[in-house]
């Protein structure tokens, strides 16, 4: 049975307001130190799943969250093309408030040392549930698009917020996607997590440029009016900027990142709108997935002691799985697309195996 909560009195105002921390030493200390605020327990703490030498857990400790903080740093400011400013150039750590009230899914290789003799974090993703969020000012998608009107409409269910994701360019293969999911599926079980939402990126500012695959998600992957949120109206950028008569699906979902199009095969939807993010150069959207909505084959492989997503793990080409683009995505990447006649974008209706 789903577990209830109340949702305080305006939701909408509270979960749409970015963590406003700033001028506040100990969360900036916090943050910067690696110590997460909010309480854990020891189940928390547990194995969430092993492959060979690898594991995924969530972090245990301020030490560990700082290396999966350098991890994002490398990842996302040195190897790809985020602009650090003075204070995260220094640390060489990609630094927020938030790092303070989320958990880390961490993927460690055992069979890797570092220079300290730890194991190596090869793999992380930030975890931000709404009652954390609710009790910490917000969630960091309400920077860019309107979260706090969507939880208010779904005032029964649990929103779980997925980013900061990347991983490191020799473990982008299969067994470290495996290994995330299944971490990520364990936590939304134990938490009894109902919807989960994050950003996920096309790469490029220029709309223009991206008019045909932004059209295609408004055409064929816009949440239903129940699930539909917008990007905040001074950030709001059209997705409709070609008539549906003019998109060529087959052509725009090639543009499409994989992540996207994972997360569509899923039963995903996208926000009304999308946002550019210069710092990250990236046009943002939102991706909004009920777990009622995932596909029931997938659901299937998601079952505790079963393997996770076998199906789409296996759509994935080894070396194929790169970092996350930017803050906020979503992780499924995926390079194929699945040639069964039932897998539909986002409830809209396009059969993918057409295109």
């Amino acid at each position: 049975m789903i577990s209830r909560i109340k949702v305080p009195g305006r939701p909408a105002g509270r979960l749409n307001t970015p963590l406003r921390l700033v001028g506040k030493l100990v969360p900036v200390l916090k943050a910067y130190s690696g110590i997460r605020a909010t309480d854990r327990n020891a189940k928390s703490l547990a194995t969430l799943g092993r492959l060979g030498t690898l594991e995924v857990r969530l972090a245990r400790t301020s030490a560990e969250i700082r290396r999966a903080q350098k991890l994002r740093y490398d990842v996302f400011y040195k190897e790809m093309s985020a602009i650090a400013d003075t204070a995260l150039y220094f640390a060489r750590r990609d630094i927020d408030l938030f790092d303070a009230v989320c958990d880390h899914l961490l993927v460690i290789d055992h069979g890797a040392r570092t220079l300290h003799k730890a194991p190596a974090i090869v793999g992380t993703y930030r975890l931000l549930r709404q009652d954390i969020a609710e009790r910490t000012g917000g969630f960091y998608s309400a920077g860019e698009f309107d979260v706090g009107s969507l939880v208010a409409r779904h005032r029964d269910l649990k929103f779980l917020e997925l980013g900061r994701s990347c991983v490191l360019p020799p473990y982008r293969s299969k067994r470290t996607v495996e290994l995330l999911w299944h971490g990520i599926w364990a936590y939304v079980l134990e938490h009894r997590m109902d919807v989960m939402i994050g950003c996920a990126s096309l790469d490029g500012t220029d709309p223009d440029r991206l008019a045909l695959p932004l059209s295609f998600l408004h055409h064929y992957a816009r949440a239903p009016e129940p699930w539909r949120t917008m990007a905040l109206p001074h950030r709001y950028l059209e997705l409709n900027r070609m008539p549906k008569a003019a998109v060529a699906p087959k052509t725009a979902l090639q543009l499409l990142p994989p992540l996207i199009k994972g997360y569509l095969r899923l039963g995903a939807f996208v926000g009304d709108g999308a946002v550019i993010d210069r710092q990250f150069g990236t046009t943002d959207v939102l991706i909004i997935l009920p777990v009622s909505a995932i596909r029931a084959r997938y659901l299937a492989h998601f079952g505790p002691g079963a393997e996770l997503l076998n199906r789409m793990v296996f759509l994935l080409r080894e070396n194929k799985v790169g970092a996350l683009a930017r803050r906020q995505d979503v992780f499924v990447q995926i390079e194929e697309v699945d040639p069964r006649p039932d897998r539909r974008c986002g409830g809209a209706g396009l059969d993918i195996a057409e295109l």
